[in-house]
């Protein structure tokens, strides 16, 4: 019983870094989208800016296909997430990392869902310097499902110009680091490399003992119609 109700509440915990990181994640961007314009930047230090673009693509700004088509994956993409978390409530054996870990890579998913699917018609899109507003009188800037995503944290920690001798790149500027992201990108991206860092063999494991219960159940289900 005891291990039963530390297992539940380590379910919650985790889901509850989930939603404070989903909730951060749009305050950071609302706050971001209304009081900065399209390309505006502020220096907090030397190594760490806040610039606010917008992109079509995934995490850190990549692009994949059309942007309704990745809206809709990435909608199948969280309801998977969201079973396979739902499921390892059954599995006795996973870690509490790991539910922290799964936790934050679906918050982060449905950070960047919630900028696809109703910032194009929750704001404007303005001119610079003009910044956007909240549910605007003459509606918003795109259809529902086809909005863009907030982007703000940029840490140019280092650059330098490669030597002219160089092949290929000599004389060109290198920047490290370049992309720029928000807060669910990060999420997503942390998640994953614990995962992969400390939680892959676990993994294996869980997914091993989710099929064995299915198997289980399965069976008693037999058992009860004979």
């Amino acid at each position: 019983m005891l291990k039963s109700i530390k297992q539940l509440n380590r379910y919650h915990v985790a889901i509850l870094i989930g939603l404070l990181v989903v909730l951060f994640d749009q305050l950071l961007k609302i706050w971001v989208k209304t009081s900065f314009y399209l390309g505006e930047e502020l220096e907090i230090t030397s190594w760490f800016k806040l610039c606010f673009i917008e992109n079509n693509g995934m995490a850190f700004g990549w692009q994949f296909g059309s942007k309704l088509f990745l809206t809709i994956f990435r909608i199948l993409f969280v309801g998977a997430i969201i079973y396979y978390l739902l499921k390892l409530r059954k599995c006795s054996e996973v870690k509490f990392g790991y539910l922290i870990c799964v936790a934050l890579v679906l918050a982060g998913a449905i950070g960047n869902i919630i900028d696809c699917m109703f910032y194009g018609v929750m704001f404007n899109n303005p001119m610079p310097p003009e910044t956007a507003s909240l549910f605007p009188e003459g509606g918003g800037y795109a259809p529902f499902l086809q909005g863009r995503v907030v982007d703000m944290f940029y840490f140019p920690l280092f650059s330098f110009n490669w030597p002219d001798w160089f092949p290929i790149i000599g004389g060109e500027h290198f920047e490290f680091f370049k992309p720029i992201f928000n807060l669910a990108d990060a999420a997503i991206s942390c998640g994953i490399i614990a995962i992969l860092l400390f939680y892959s063999k676990h993994m294996g494991h869980t997914f091993s003992e989710l099929k064995r219960r299915r198997l289980e159940e399965k069976k008693s289900k037999e058992a009860r119609k004979n």
